[in-house]
């Protein structure tokens, strides 16, 4: 690993579009210091995590293998690969191909997030001896960031013989508060990747994506860069979260407001969520998903609700208020059901895509809160507890099984 050196201004250079090689400087930029996410990596439960998976050594590997590179082509090449390679092993671990690496359980998400932020604290650091400009290091991060989270992975095969289904999740957040926190949404996305599940309409192929907790990446159009390729080619579609505690909820409606909660890089952003063609851009979204369906349904052990909750500013008022049963004509969003961080904007943006792409009335899609992840009983304190227990792990394969279970009863009803 890099040693860390403090500086700030950075978050700018997180993700860029494009993959093509830029232009070569005339001489090397100076290389940006780790972002704070990337510096909870010395901390002791990162160290764990990724040592009890066999993912520590993916950085060192990386590392090697960069430090190989003798122009940004090669470069270029050592993080796709490398980036793809992460993804995939995630995923085989996940599911049970190949060692499990250490004792720490398949279903588990953080080795991931953790090998990733390794790896990209290497490129952000990376001072090569033929040079790399701002932007040629912006461009691997961002080959990086695509690479290692499935968004260049998606397939789908041939014919109609397959239902093609497309579900996102999230990388863990709140880490300053619980360093040792887990995404089951991000888990589902492991379990899921490439499946087939059995419906009454027949089988569907599961393919997933995982986005970073990170306002700037919304900002800089990650979520529809990655999807806009696939939305006209599948049959149904979900993003999904980590909600509240014990239930899971279908969000009903989307809100176009940030409300400004940290993120990952411990930044806050507050206003109407960004999106091009903001002259056009509607106020909220709405679910396609068949939620009556999934509610109704017996889907595992959490109970699941139709979420209609808003937050608005009336026509004619300036503060919030609260509507349990969905916006008024005319409001302004200021949080949707899934209320206004992250969770919410992917909701709002792919939503929102699927109506400019004109396939609200023939496409399903929409969100899906989990319930938090909850360590066991005696294992709530970060200070003093452990990175897992059986009750923390068994929570998360109940999650799993019963996002698994929603998506057989979303194809079985809306396709």
């Amino acid at each position: 690993m890099t040693s860390l050196r403090v500086r700030i201004g950075i978050l700018g250079l997180v993700l860029l579009a494009g993959s093509a090689a830029p232009a070569s400087p005339a001489a090397a930029a100076t290389a940006p210091s780790p972002t704070v996410e990337e510096q909870r990596l010395d901390q002791a439960v990162p160290r764990e995590i990724l040592e009890r998976s066999g993912f520590d050594a993916v950085p060192l590997r990386f590392t090697r293998a960069l430090g190989t590179a003798r122009s940004y082509a090669e470069a270029r090449k050592v993080v796709v690969g490398q980036g793809s390679a992460l993804w995939k092993r995630a995923v085989d671990r996940a599911q049970g191909r190949g060692p499990a690496g250490g004792d720490l359980s398949r279903d588990d998400d953080r080795p991931l997030y953790w090998a990733r932020l390794g790896m990209s604290r290497e490129v952000r650091t990376w001072e090569p001896s033929f040079g790399l400009s701002d932007e040629q290091r912006a461009a691997l991060l961002g080959e990086l960031e695509r690479a290692s989270r499935g968004q260049s992975a998606v397939r789908y095969p041939g014919g109609d013989r397959l239902k093609r289904v497309l579900v996102t999740g999230f990388d863990p957040f709140t880490l300053d508060r619980d360093i040792r926190i887990s995404n089951p949404s991000g888990a589902s996305a492991l379990a899921l990747d490439g499946t087939v599940i059995e419906t009454a309409k027949g089988p569907a192929r599961v393919e997933t994506v995982v986005f970073p907790v990170r306002w700037q990446d919304f900002t800089d159009q990650t979520v529809e860069r990655a999807l806009r390729p696939y939305l006209k080619k599948v049959d149904l579609f979900t993003t999904v979260s980590q909600g509240r505690v014990g239930r899971f909820d279908v969000e009903r409606t989307n809100g176009a407001w940030r409300g400004g909660f940290p993120d990952n890089d411990n930044v806050g952003v507050t206003g109407v969520v960004p999106v091009p063609d903001p002259a056009s851009q509607p106020q909220w979204t709405t679910t396609t998903l068949p939620y009556k369906a999934i509610v109704d349904a017996d889907t595992g052990p959490f109970p699941v609700y139709d979420n209609t909750s808003v937050t608005e500013i009336p026509v004619g008022g300036t503060l919030p208020v609260v509507r349990a049963d969905g916006p008024t004509a005319g409001s302004a969003a200021r949080a949707g059901g899934g209320g206004n961080y992250l969770s919410n904007e992917i909701a709002y943006r792919v939503t929102l895509l699927r109506d400019r792409l004109g396939l609200h009335d023939v496409l399903p899609g929409g969100h899906v809160h989990t319930p938090v992840l909850e360590f066991g009983a005696g294992n709530t304190d970060p200070a003093t507890g452990t990175v897992t227990d059986p009750g923390f792990v068994q929570n998360r394969l109940d999650i799993i099984a019963q996002v698994r279970t929603i998506l057989v009863v979303a194809v079985e009803k809306a396709t």
